[in-house]
């Protein structure tokens, strides 16, 4: 293995090189195919694998290309796709197994767009159980591993796209978010997201049994998870294509007006339990920021803690209502447990409740975006912990310590809001990302942002890579080390 492998190469790097007839489609494919052969059986992060169409498709593209036709900015480059969106010809399962036959007919809006640009599907990745946890596991797949280290989870809901693309299998993997489930598992896999704008890239699945729910119409979105910021920008320019089944779709411009060169540091609330180690690289982005040439503040951020709140007590409210009933029906005993203890532990709110959170939530957005007038980006921690096993979100105690830590991240879908995450170095051999967010519809900024730190933290997976060369084993899932570092 070498830093040239193909596998190994960003999207752009592999879009240009197949353009400039360097290397064709096809032995891009074979290349990814190669390389999700070793490294997949150990990480169970392609569920579905579809070799046999992307070498169809790859042939495909390069007749295309011999013809002398236009050719979209993703031509020949190898992508993954989460399986709870629609693929033709494909079940959308999302990870339950009463859906194994559900069978899309057409593509969802996403992946028509990424398939428009010469994307090439190598699979589909794994998801927990209805996509509802942080952690990726479910019955008819299985557990999702984390690349770096068996013994820590990938994160969820995105978790087999993010160890996917951080193992080397695509360039660009899909994934969606609706409290943190393209950021979590970027943070734990080690690789850049972007959560774009509530709109930004149209929403829908042909094989929906009854249209979104409010909150999730509200909250929800789709968007890419690479390994460099560079790949995410045109992975989210080619997602972002319009699709008008969508009816929330925004046509926005992807750059916007220039702004001063500011950003806040969020300070960390004293009920929080923290990690040095972890703080301590929070703070490193920072000096990143800083070097870079950002002026930098360090605030409280506005009603954190009630817009957190505000955001489990809307999810859970309508998840109650619309979701709970149907997995009850469907769910694995397992599942079924865990959602009656979140539900247990949880603030319900009755109709009066979620009408009157649903109208706080309006002054919540405006408090935010007269903040992210004075301070263009904010800089926060993704989690303030290590990241823990596999299934800390089991026990009661260990639950609530989680999703305490990951006070940052929910109210970004409330608000509706864009962030990036960007690894920013390793704790005990483990990866540890940042949160970068700005006002609606400006992910730019999130992106310079996060470029910034990249740009000086250096992208932490090629450190994985050399592992797994040094490894006389080839892929190896590691135990924790003592490795605490920023840029090597």
């Amino acid at each position: 293995m070498t830093k040239t492998s193909i596998w190994q190469w960003t999207a752009v790097e592999t879009a240009r090189a197949v353009r400039e007839g360097q290397v064709s489609a096809v032995e891009v494919v074979q290349a990814h195919l190669a390389r999700m052969s070793i490294a997949n059986p150990p990480l169970n992060a392609v569920v579905v694998p579809l070799a046999a169409d992307a070498l169809s498709a790859a042939k495909a593209a390069d007749a295309h290309q011999a013809s002398g036709a236009e050719l979209g900015p993703l031509h020949g480059v190898p992508i993954t796709i989460k399986i709870n969106v629609d693929v033709a010809g494909q079940a959308n399962s999302n990870g339950v197994v009463a859906f194994k036959d559900n069978i899309a007919q057409e593509d969802a809006p996403v992946v028509a767009n990424l398939r428009r640009a010469g994307a090439i599907l190598l699979g589909l990745t794994n998801t927990p159980e209805f996509s509802l946890r942080a952690f990726t596991d479910n019955p008819l797949h299985g557990m999702t591993f984390n690349p770096w280290d068996a013994g820590i989870t990938c994160g969820g809901s995105s978790g087999g796209a993010a160890a996917a693309v951080a193992a080397g299998i695509g360039a660009i993997a899909h994934g969606n978010d609706i409290g943190g489930s393209l950021r979590w598992p970027a943070h734990c896999n080690g690789v850049v997201t972007i959560k774009p704008t509530q709109g930004r890239i149209a929403a829908y699945n042909p094989t929906a049994m009854e249209e979104r729910a409010l909150v999730s119409q509200l909250m929800s979105a789709q968007g890419p998870l690479t390994r460099t910021v560079e790949d995410a920008r045109v992975a989210l320019e080619v997602m972002s294509a319009q699709d008008r089944r969508d009816p929330w779709y925004a046509p926005a411009p992807l750059d916007g007006d220039s702004v001063p060169r500011r950003a806040a540091i969020a300070r960390i609330p004293d009920d929080m339990d923290c990690d040095p180690a972890v703080v301590a690289l929070y703070r490193q982005a920072g000096e990143h920021l800083a070097a870079a040439g950002y002026e930098l503040e360090e605030v409280e951020v506005p009603e954190l803690s009630a817009v957190w709140g505000l955001w489990r007590d809307l999810l859970f409210a309508e998840f109650a209502v619309m979701q709970a009933p149907l997995m009850r029906k469907v769910g694995s005993d397992a599942f079924k447990r865990l959602i009656e203890a979140s539900l247990a532990s949880s603030t319900v709110t009755d109709l009066e409740g979620y009408m009157r959170g649903i109208a706080r939530r309006t002054g919540f957005i405006r408090t935010w975006m007269e903040f992210l007038e004075r301070h263009p980006v904010l800089l926060t921690p993704v989690s303030v912990q290590r990241t823990p096993g596999p299934n800390a979100d089991v026990d009661g105690s260990a639950r609530n310590l989680f999703w305490k830590g990951l006070r940052f991240v929910g109210p970004v879908n409330l608000l509706g809001l864009p962030a990036a995450v960007v690894p920013v170095g390793l704790v005990d051999g483990a990866p540890i990302g940042v949160q970068l967010i700005a006002t609606r519809f400006r992910e730019d900024l999130c992106l310079q942002a996060a470029a910034a730190i990249e740009s000086r933290a250096g992208p932490v997976v090629p450190r994985l890579w050399a592992r797994e060369e040094r490894s006389a084993d080839g892929v190896q899932c590691r135990t924790h080390g003592g490795e605490h570092t920023g840029r090597e």
